[in-house]
């Protein structure tokens, strides 16, 4: 068998409002909660278990997700729907922009525990991963 990621814990200041604006913003369902976690899963078959610890404990991550071109478009609507501060770069030393790296095209913005979300178009190096929809 192969190694693959199943899942991962993401810490939150209150779960469920991660998990909602993580599944508003994305697109995506929550999952059914189970003992301290809410499952959101990915079309990889990946899940993401939100959980609740203390807010002095929370460490910022970086999640990065590929997506496909009318993906993007509809994360990106709701990014501005819901005004959120959205950056080209992970440093957010440009604001209101996205990137076009690899020729494609990547997003940033905070989730509410603090954590960087990334969304892009293309791999970083522009390889083509066809179960998203992108290509070189």
């Amino acid at each position: 068998m192969s190694v693959q990621l199943n899942h991962t814990i993401v810490h939150s200041r209150d779960n469920r409002e991660s998990a909602t604006f993580f599944c508003r913003v994305m697109g995506l369902e929550m999952g059914t909660e189970w003992g301290p976690f809410i499952p959101v899963d990915l079309s990889n078959g990946v899940t993401l278990d939100f959980a609740t610890i203390p807010a002095e404990s929370i460490v910022m991550q970086h999640y990065a997700f590929l997506v496909s071109e009318e993906e993007f478009d509809a994360v990106f609507a709701r990014i501005q729907a819901e005004g959120l501060t959205y950056y080209a770069d992970p440093h957010r030393a440009r604001p209101g922009e996205i990137n076009h790296n690899d020729g494609g095209r990547g997003v940033y913005f905070l989730d509410p525990a603090g954590h960087a979300l990334e969304c892009i178009t293309r791999p970083y190096g522009g390889f083509a991963d066809e179960a998203s929809g992108a290509s070189s």
